[in-house]
């Protein structure tokens, strides 16, 4: 067994999924991969389980009844880990705008450098982003700005969702407690360890924008976000961010 496992939060994915499973097993270094399946109606679910005859003991799948929101995803998959012995937790995205051999950088930020936690940055140096309209950019790019602004936190890339988690992480945070569901979620998970007073580390990664499938980012997700962070200002100057045990 790995030290290492991936969870790849996925919904009407058939059309990358068996590329990045294949993808993320053909690396040097060897992780474990979780797939938290949200009921797609387009059968991601059936190339999973396909491809776990394949690679029997490192291949898994979780599976919801519906589309639940990323955040409760990621969540049910850090629990998952917890209940297993992984020492490093990486949540990917299925579509290839993170690049999987960016796991190892990640993975060596964690281990080998010391970081408790590990963002995949595309704003730490310059603005690295491929194929996305400047619009979006520009969303992106000043929307982080603006969580750091609220927050306080130094991190570059907020919103980003290529993050390893240490195990010590995620036992100390209390899970239970995460309130967002959308991209908020990401910003939640970042400010609740800064405040527990991790360490992270930003590694500076490129990130292209989905070529196959459709973007599930909406008005919605995005109100999460902006409005979440005051949330976030307001509970942690309360002092309400509390470990789930003792540091």
């Amino acid at each position: 067994m790995t030290d290492s496992l991936v969870i790849i939060p996925t919904y009407n994915e058939k059309e990358n999924i068996e590329k990045i499973i294949r993808k993320v097993f053909s690396l040097k270094k060897k992780f474990d991969l979780l797939v938290v399946e949200d009921n797609s109606p387009d059968g991601t679910a059936d190339i999973v389980k396909r491809l776990m005859k394949e690679f029997p003991g490192c291949l898994f799948i979780l599976e919801r009844t519906g589309k639940l929101g990323l955040g409760t995803a990621y969540i049910d998959g850090f629990k998952w880990a917890l209940e297993r012995e992984y020492g490093f937790v990486t949540e990917m995205d299925a579509d290839f705008s993170h690049n999987p051999n960016d796991l190892e950088l990640l993975y060596q930020a964690t281990a080998v450098d010391g970081a408790d936690v590990a963002v995949g940055s595309r704003y730490i140096k310059g603005v690295n982003v491929v194929n996305w309209p400047m619009g979006r950019v520009l969303m992106s790019y000043f929307a982080s700005s603006y969580v750091r602004m609220v927050t306080g936190l130094k991190i570059m890339d907020t919103t980003a969702g290529f993050v390893c988690w240490t195990r010590k992480v995620l036992e100390t945070i209390n899970l239970d407690k995460i309130k967002f569901v959308g991209y908020a979620f990401q910003i939640e998970m970042k400010y609740t360890a800064v405040k527990l007073g991790f360490k992270v580390a930003e590694v500076p990664i490129i990130f292209t924008d989905r070529t196959e499938g459709t973007s599930k980012m909406n008005k919605s997700i995005f109100r999460e976000a902006i409005f979440g962070v005051m949330q976030l200002r307001v509970r942690g100057m309360m002092g309400r961010i509390k470990p789930v045990k003792s540091l």
